[in-house]
């Protein structure tokens, strides 16, 4: 089984819309949104939820009032001042390290694991999917990253799959260190500005650490076209392949309004053609053929 992920250096690049067009595009994949910060793909994909589980990560001390003396041990270990004077603990300044657990003399402190998010396994109008949401302010973000991709992993199996699209987190952090690992490749979706070259290699660096094939296409790149031939150039040294380019396009945005693909809102566009022609070579790369 092959997995593709889509990510760039930073947000708003354009990726979820070339992931949803992919996905009109691939056949026999499963989909997975791996930014589990922001997911926005259901957006386009429109889910029916078949299953939907609890993501647990991290813990949370919770004092048993019957038990405690109120000795301050804990208050006086406590890095975060997490414990009030009352011996209440505040969830949200906990950081769950369990030294109060560990030290406290009475045994009074409990230790659960807590609920982060949620993870789900869904039908779209193009495969099944496999989604996730992480709670507000909540951490482990890369481990529910690396649930999902398993997760779409032991779904594209069990329907005999042979592809995984999966629609990575931006920037260079835990969670898309989480999402490339061990994929067949990365497609990194850049935009033409000076920010835009930064942001490209610093993720392109990621990939090369993590011996991943990379791969590059230029989103809006008619907007600065010098801009664009530079990252291209830099890509080039760093030996990373580079695709067809997706010109500016407003129908992009009417798609998203309308909840659809590109593909199905308006086959005729320039930005439709550019994106069919960006699947074409990049199906190439993934079954080993010359892009």
């Amino acid at each position: 089984m092959k997995e593709l992920v889509i990510i760039s250096g930073k947000g708003g690049t354009g990726k979820t819309s070339i992931v949803s067009a992919f996905a009109a595009l691939a056949e026999n994949k499963v989909l997975c949104d791996a930014d589990v910060d922001a997911a926005d793909l259901h957006l386009i994909m429109a889910p029916e939820i078949l299953e939907r589980h609890d993501f647990k990560g991290g813990n949370k001390a919770v004092i048993d009032k019957d038990k405690c003396t109120e000795c301050g041990l804990c208050r006086q270990l406590c890095r975060w001042d997490a414990i009030s004077e009352d011996f209440e603990v505040a969830p949200i300044s906990c950081e769950g390290c369990g030294v109060c657990w560990y030290f406290c003399p009475e045994k009074a402190i409990e230790f659960p694991q807590k609920t982060c998010g949620e993870w789900y396994i869904s039908e779209t109008r193009f495969g099944p999917m496999v989604h996730a949401r992480l709670g507000i302010a909540e951490e482990n973000s890369g481990k529910l990253v690396t649930l999902a991709r398993q997760e779409a992993k032991k779904l594209g199996e069990t329907r005999g799959l042979d592809l995984i699209l999966t629609d990575g987190p931006p920037g260079i952090g835990c969670p898309v260190i989480a999402s490339i690992g061990g994929a067949s490749g990365v497609l990194i979706v850049a935009e033409p500005t000076v920010s835009g070259r930064h942001d490209m290699e610093r993720v392109a660096q990621l990939a090369a650490h993590f011996r991943v094939p990379a791969l590059l296409s230029i989103n809006k790149f008619d907007l600065n076209a010098d801009e664009a031939k530079a990252i291209e150039d830099v890509a080039v040294e760093h030996n990373i392949r580079v695709l067809n380019r997706v010109p500016f396009d407003p129908v992009f945005t009417k798609a998203m309004v309308q909840g659809k693909t590109i593909v199905e809102f308006d086959g005729n566009s320039e930005g439709n053609r550019a994106v069919k022609e960006l699947w074409d070579q990049t199906r190439d790369f993934l079954e080993g053929r010359p892009t």
